[in-house]
């Protein structure tokens, strides 16, 4: 009998050393939510709250993400959330490369377990990343907030959302009102697209089964 893959890779994530981060962390943060969303959202990396709770988005950060998530007529658990690396770097910094690329591959099998079709990336070194994944060229967050990207990532049809991360909308008013937007503009018409055209597939995927039932009647 073949063992769960999310069990295995959280199990893996636990217990990572690849990167020096290991060694400064309390707990791992994998990541949490609904493994079947068409949404996930990726920030950047675990802060103090998160590292404590081995949970992302606990924070300051996460109510206000949370707060925006249910802006849009939604809940936070109706979404997966996780971040580029897992461990908390020492005294919140930016992650560096290293850490990043060997936390990656966490990330892209998380991807692929859940095959989103809409991917936020809430920061810069989220964005910068998964472009970079995806092909795509990154500027910067002031120039490519709030743009929708339509992409083929891992065999899945994907949109890429970049927007500024709640941590830095906190710190500055002008970024909170980008992101409310961000999420007002962009966020929820995609995210109501995209189940739209799921429950219209499902409902047309049910008619065709009842029609083919009759037939065999």
């Amino acid at each position: 009998m073949s063992r769960d893959p999310w069990r295995i890779l959280e199990e893996e994530i636990l217990n990572c050393t690849k990167c020096k981060l290991h060694m400064y962390r309390r707990r791992a943060v994998p990541g949490e939510g609904n493994r079947n969303s068409v949404l996930v959202f990726i920030g950047e990396a675990p802060g103090e709250k998160e590292d404590e709770q081995g949970r992302p988005f606990v924070g300051p950060a996460g109510k206000l993400l949370t707060e925006l998530i249910e802006s849009t007529g939604y809940r936070r658990e109706d979404f997966y959330i996780t971040n580029i690396v897992k461990c908390r770097p020492p005294g919140n910094r930016d992650p560096e490369d290293d850490e990043i690329n060997a936390c990656l591959p966490y990330l892209i099998k998380q991807l692929e377990l859940v095959k989103p079709r809409i991917i936020v990336c809430l920061g810069r070194h989220s964005a910068r990343t998964i472009f970079k994944l995806a092909g795509l060229k990154w500027t910067n967050m002031s120039t490519q907030h709030g743009k929708v990207y339509s992409i083929r990532l891992f065999n899945f049809n994907v949109k890429i959302i970049p927007t500024y991360h709640p941590a830095a909308a906190l710190y500055n008013p002008q970024l909170k009102s980008s992101l409310e937007e961000d999420f007002k503009k962009s966020i929820k018409p995609v995210l109501s697209e995209v189940l739209e055209a799921r429950s219209v597939k499902k409902t047309l995927l049910d008619f065709s089964c009842e029609k083919k039932s009759s037939l065999l009647k």
